[in-house]
């Protein structure tokens, strides 16, 4: 307790060490939102609730780790994550989503749970339980006599994410694959009369899922660590975003993923690093409280 009250009361007497601690939380926080939007996607067209979402981002950051040990630049290690991460994503979608999609909530919940085990055992196996990250030469910016630094790194990691979540958006609203997902996402038995084919809708709008999850995964690694079974932790705060902003509402889902960022620096800064994903339990638990007695007074309101 003596450590929570000196950890508040340096803010206090410092506020500029608020500022570092939220510029840090918006930089983490860009990447949370950018793995919260593809669990959206899958969430709100094919009514599956991915488990295995956080899994996917550290496939993707192990993706392009392996391509920086060969030589590969960590840029291009982004690119070719979203590529792999795609085939994976179809793969995935073939041998296991497509056969629970129809099926009801807690078969979808134990398929991608089982998912999510597989995933990280096979990533263990393949490149050890060591957190990994990619080392970039790059200089990190000083502010305010030295008491705020911000990496170059992860600034481009930022741009990036950023830049990619532009390309999702443009692409969702100005193309025709765009118009069938948010069609199909709409009324998907409508989708089908309008001659739709469903079907490759949900392979594509899955595989795009893995690939903006193994993008984000390619960011983290050059500005973070990965390790194969953080996974859980990022399929926690994706569904604490969504669950939080709604499904079809991209500015929440940012506004969301940003607020989280933040919220789990304060909590590293305040309680101790190792509770830092306990802030992300607790606010999953606080969000689903909040819509549980949102429901409530709606049925009231109906009666």
């Amino acid at each position: 307790m003596d450590q929570i009250i000196g950890n508040l009361d340096l803010l206090l007497q410092f506020p500029i060490v608020n500022l570092k601690i939220i510029i840090d939380g918006v930089m983490i926080g860009a990447l949370f939102a950018l793995a919260a939007y593809g669990l959206a996607l899958v969430w709100g067209v094919m009514n599956v609730k991915n488990l295995a979402q956080g899994d996917f981002v550290i496939a993707g950051g192990y993706t392009a780790w392996w391509l920086v040990q060969q030589g590969i630049h960590p840029f291009l290690g982004v690119g070719a994550a979203f590529i792999v991460m795609w085939g994976i994503g179809w793969v995935v979608y073939k041998l296991v989503i497509s056969r629970v999609i129809q099926r009801d909530l807690f078969t979808s919940l134990l398929a991608t749970f089982g998912l999510a085990i597989m995933m990280a055992q096979i990533l263990n196996l393949l490149f050890g339980s060591d957190t990994q990250s990619v080392q970039l030469d790059y200089a990190t910016f000083h502010f305010a006599d030295g008491l705020i630094d911000v990496p170059a790194a992860k600034l481009m990691g930022v741009v990036m994410a950023m830049a990619l979540a532009g390309g999702v958006i443009l692409f969702m609203k100005r193309s025709r694959m765009g118009q069938a997902i948010r069609a199909t996402a709409q009324d998907p038995r409508a989708a089908r009369v309008m001659g739709i084919d469903t079907e490759k809708i949900y392979s594509f709008t899955f595989s795009l899922n893995a690939a903006i999850c193994g993008a984000a995964g390619a960011i983290i690694v050059m500005a973070w660590v990965i390790q194969p079974f953080y996974g859980i932790t990022y399929s926690i705060r994706a569904f604490v975003i969504v669950t939080a902003a709604g499904l079809g509402n991209l500015p929440g889902v940012i506004a969301a993923g940003l607020g989280i960022g933040a919220l789990e620096q304060y909590g590293s800064h305040i309680l101790g690093i190792g509770y830092q994903q306990a802030v992300a339990v607790l606010l999953l638990l606080l969000v689903l409280l909040a819509r549980m007695l949102q429901q409530r007074r709606q049925r009231q309101v109906l009666r």
